[in-house]
């Protein structure tokens, strides 16, 4: 007779990072934090990790998971006062969505049982789910689906006339708790991020538009400060719900032009469709960090690409002799008082 199939513990921790240095120190410390208890953990730049802790839960009992969120949470505070909001499940899908529910700065744990993991998605609305993008989440309302449960029960067929066959599968099989997806261990691919938090949740996309020129003009000048480009940009929004959305995109060509980060970034951010999304923060994140030197770049054909570079680098050496913030965009000075 064969043994029983352990059932699957996913740990995911959200940290709750005020400034960029913060989230790069912490990040610098997970491999050594998370080995600790497990070998399986899977980083998501630039605040969250996931930890599949199945294996440890024999190596640590009687301790439970929650007991190992505990200890795994309180490093981090303890050394830099880093809250973190933590979730536990049966699967990433389901450990995402714990943490991402209230109450914010504790952990949820969700029983690994089937009637318990039913119990936990199907009220919730549809827009919860991992998957449902802003588009998609406006279609489903028009139909009478609201929650994941409905979704659950709607039958697939209808949904595919809807949504495609592809998202329909995916979808369906989440709204059913189905999530087989692995926790991969990863190296943590070298990244630097700069985030803005509203002091409300902000709902106008021009006050979301000068948040993004202020992160690419921040990270513009982090990245040629220590002579690195970027190969990717990636953008993260945080909404009042604590749930988010992540879309990211390789740059044409390595960077640190300020104007090609920018035009990126507000690409990425018309990419998600928000409209009337309660934000509370927006994260922008240069990934594939290298140094410049190394970076091959096309020849400039356009003459005012040329002058634009000629302008950044003249304004980088004013903000080299004078302050940071002594030259900054027109559209930025309603969203950020100079320093």
């Amino acid at each position: 007779m064969g043994a029983t199939p352990r059932t699957r513990c996913v740990l995911r921790i959200h940290f709750h990072l005020a400034e960029q240095g913060e989230a790069e120190a912490v990040f610098a410390r997970l491999p050594t934090l998370v080995e600790d208890v497990t070998p399986y953990y899977q980083p998501h730049p630039p605040d969250t990790v996931d930890a599949d802790l199945t294996g440890a839960l024999r190596l640590w009992a009687p301790r439970g998971p929650y007991e190992i969120a505990s200890v795994l949470r309180l490093c981090p505070l303890a050394h830099a006062g880093n809250s973190s909001t933590a979730g536990v499940g049966p699967s990433p899908m389901i450990a995402a969505m714990a943490a991402a529910a209230p109450p914010h700065g504790q952990i949820t744990v969700v029983d690994p049982d089937p009637v318990a993991v039913t119990a936990f998605l199907r009220p919730r609305h549809v827009a919860t789910l991992p998957g449902v993008g802003p588009a998609t989440a406006k279609t489903h309302p028009r139909f009478g689906i609201l929650t994941i449960g409905q979704l659950a029960d709607s039958p697939p067929a209808t949904l595919a006339r809807l949504l495609g066959t592809q998202t329909t599968r995916e979808l369906h099989a989440r709204a059913c708790g189905i999530d087989d997806r692995p926790v991969r261990r990863a190296a943590l691919v070298r990244s630097t991020t700069a985030s803005h938090r509203f002091p409300a949740d902000e709902l106008d996309p021009d006050q979301h538009h000068r948040a993004l020129l202020g992160l690419a003009e921040e990270l513009g000048q982090r990245l040629r400060a220590s002579k690195e480009v970027c190969t990717g940009l990636a953008i993260v929004v945080r909404y009042a719900d604590n749930s988010s959305t992540t879309r990211s995109k390789r740059l044409p060509e390595p960077t640190a032009h300020i104007p090609a980060l920018t035009h990126t970034s507000l690409d990425l951010y018309q990419s998600l469709g928000l409209q009337r999304a309660r934000v509370r923060t927006i994260s922008l994140r240069a990934e594939g960090l290298a140094p410049a030197e190394t970076a091959h770049h096309q020849l400039p054909l356009d003459p005012g690409d040329d002058r634009a570079h000629r302008i950044e680098e003249a304004a980088n050496a004013a903000r080299a002799r004078y302050r940071p913030h002594v030259i900054r965009p027109a559209a930025w000075t309603a969203h950020r008082p100079a320093r």
